[in-house]
C-alpha cells in the first residue's frame, strides 16, 4: 500500500476546481510540497447528502470526471476512498429490484426489515429509546413495495441512506466487491464511514455493539489486507471509543484535538491539550476540521462540562457570524452534537490564532488531515447556507481556480502552506518516534523527535500573544 507520513488534504472532488482533472491541476501547480495525500470524499454516483449515500462504488459519477482521473491522482498522492458501511442509497440498483421484487429480490436481505429483526410486539418504547440516535426520531423508514405492501426498514440518516444488513452474504459479497474495485483504482486507505452503527442487535443501544463490532472489523481488514490497503474506521463518540480500536491495532481519528485547541486558544490554559497529545497514538490521523461540524462530544471528560460549555459559548461570540440555528434541525443538521462553521471563522479570522491552530496540529501525534476550506483559511460560506438551509454548507465552500489563485496570495495561506511543507519534510514527525512537552503557564514547547533521536522539531508557543517559533536542532525554522 503506499501510505507516507505527509500532510493529507481532505476535499470533495468538485471543490477544488469544478471537477477530478481540474483538481490535479491545481494541487500539482500551487500545493505540492505541502500535500502528500487525499482523502477523496464521495464521487461515486449519489442521490444524497453530498455523496454519501451512493448508488454504487463500481463507478465514478462522470460529472466528477472518471477512474482514469482517480488513477491519475494516484501516481501523486496517496489516496482515501470512504466507504459507506452502514448504509446504500434508495436509489440503488439492489434497492430499486428489493422495492420491484420483494422477497423474490436477490437483495431483499441487503436490508434491515423490522419483522424479520424484531420479535412479535417490538420494537416497544423501551426498545426505541434504547437506540443510539442523533436525530429527534426512530430510525426506521416506512416504504411501498411495486405490488403495494408496506415495510419498515433500517433508516439511521438520511431518507435517501437505507441501512445495510451486515449479517448476510449478499452484503458482505457487495462490499467485498466494493473493496476489490478501491484497490484497482489506486486507493491506499479506506475510510468506514459511520463505523460504529453498522451492527444492529437485539438488546443493545445498536452503536458499537461488542463483540460483534471487533469481528466485523477484523473481517474488513482481512479483506482489505488482501487488496493491499488499510482500513480506518470513523467514530464520533467518546474519545475512548477509538483509543480501544486504536489499541487493537487499528489507524484511527483525533476527532477530540479541534475543540481541545479552540478552548486552549480562548483562555489561554494549556494543561488539557497538553496532556492530551501526551496520551495521544502516533499511529492516527489528525484533524481540526472535515466536511461535517465540531464534534462536541469527541472531547467530552477531555475538557469537563464547564470548559466545553465556555469553548462553545466563545465559539458563538468569536465565530464570524455563527449561530446556534445553524448547527439545528432548522438547517438539517443530522448530528446534534457537531458545530458547523469552519475553523478560521471558529478563531475569528485572526491569521495569527489560525497558523497558531495548525502549528499546533502538526507537533500533534499522527498524519496531519486539512479540510479544503482550511487550507485555503476559508470563512463561513454563508451565502451557501442561506441558499440551501443546509448547516454542513457554511464550511462547504466551491472554489474555481480563480478563487483559488485569488486566495494563494493571502500571507495566511502562504505561511500555512510553508508550514505544511516543513512537516512533510521533516523526519523529526517519524510516528515511531517520541514527543515531550514543557508547560509554564500560558507558554508552552512541544518536541518531536525522531525513533533514534538523531533529529528533533520544537514548537515554542506564547499563547498570551499567539506567537510560536520553529525549531530544527536547535536552529530557528522561518515559516
Amino acid at each position: 500500500m503506499n501510505l507516507s507520513n505527509k500532510v493529507m488534504l481532505i476535499t470533495y472532488p468538485d471543490s477544488l476546481g469544478s471537477n477530478l482533472q481540474e483538481l490535479k491541476e491545481i494541487l500539482n501547480s500551487d500545493f505540492k510540497g505541502a500535500i502528500g495525500g487525499i482523502h477523496i470524499l464521495p464521487f461515486f454516483p449519489s442521490s444524497g447528502d453530498r455523496g454519501f449515500a451512493p448508488l454504487t462504488y463500481q463507478k465514478v459519477d462522470n460529472k466528477f470526471g472518471s477512474w482514469k482521473d482517480i488513477e491519475n491522482l494516484s501516481k501523486d498522492y496517496y489516496l482515501m476512498f470512504d466507504l459507506m458501511i452502514n448504509h446504500l442509497s434508495r436509489q440503488s440498483h439492489e434497492f430499486q429490484d428489493f422495492l420491484a421484487n420483494g422477497n423474490n429480490s436477490k437483495y431483499a436481505k441487503m436490508f434491515i426489515d423490522l419483522d424479520k429483526f424484531w420479535p412479535s410486539e417490538r420494537p416497544n418504547v423501551d426498545d426505541i429509546e434504547k437506540i443510539y440516535k442523533r436525530k429527534d426520531k426512530a430510525p426506521f423508514q416506512t416504504v411501498t413495495l411495486a405490488d403495494g405492501t408496506k415495510r419498515q426498514l433500517w433508516n439511521t440518516f438520511g431518507p435517501e441512506q437505507l441501512d445495510l444488513n451486515l449479517n448476510t452474504d449478499i452484503t458482505r459479497k457487495f462490499l467485498s466487491n466494493s473493496l476489490v474495485a478501491f484497490s484497482q483504482h489506486g486507493a491506499s486507505i479506506v475510510r468506514l464511514d459511520a463505523f460504529a452503527y453498522a451492527i444492529k442487535k437485539i438488546d443493545t443501544n445498536d452503536f458499537f455493539v461488542e463483540p460483534d463490532i471487533w469481528k466485523l472489523l477484523d473481517d474488513l481488514k482481512e479483506q482489505a489486507q488482501r487488496n493491499n490497503l488499510l482500513i480506518l474506521p470513523e467514530i464520533h463518540e467518546h474519545y475512548t471509543l477509538s483509543q480501544k480500536v486504536n489499541e487493537n491495532g487499528y489507524y484511527t481519528y483525533d476527532f477530540a484535538l479541534p475543540m481541545l485547541v479552540l478552548y486552549t486558544l480562548y483562555s489561554h490554559n494549556p494543561h488539557p491539550l497538553l496532556k492530551w497529545l501526551q496520551e495521544s497514538p502516533m499511529y492516527q490521523f489528525t484533524t481540526l476540521d472535515t466536511h461535517d461540524g465540531l464534534g462536541v462530544v469527541d472531547v467530552k471528560d477531555i475538557l469537563s462540562d464547564e470548559q466545553i460549555s465556555y469553548t462553545t459559548q466563545q465559539l458563538y461570540k468569536r465565530g464570524s457570524n455563527v449561530k446556534r440555528a445553524y448547527s439545528s434541525a432548522a438547517y438539517n443538521n443530522l448530528d446534534i452534537y457537531q458545530i458547523n462553521t469552519t475553523y478560521y471563522s471558529a478563531l475569528g479570522e485572526d491569521d495569527k490564532a489560525y497558523l497558531l491552530a495548525r502549528a499546533i496540529q502538526i507537533f500533534a501525534p499522527g498524519i496531519p488531515q486539512v479540510y479544503y476550506v482550511g487550507l485555503l483559511a476559508g470563512k463561513n460560506d454563508l451565502e451557501l447556507l442561506e441558499k440551501t438551509k443546509e448547516g454542513r454548507n457554511i464550511n462547504r465552500h466551491y472554489y474555481s481556480n480563480n478563487e483559488v489563485q485569488n486566495q494563494l496570495k493571502r500571507p495566511v495561506v502562504r505561511k500555512l502552506l510553508h508550514l505544511l511543507e516543513f512537516r512533510n519534510e521533516c523526519p523529526a514527525f517519524d510516528l515511531d518516534g517520541t514527543i515531550s512537552i514543557i508547560e509554564n503557564k500560558d507558554r508552552f514547547s512541544i518536541l518531536r523527535s525522531n525513533a533514534n533521536n538523531s533529529i528533533m522539531a520544537k514548537l515554542e508557543v506564547d499563547l498570551g500573544n499567539n506567537d510560536f517559533e520553529l525549531y530544527l536542532n536547535n536552529q530557528i525554522v522561518s515559516i
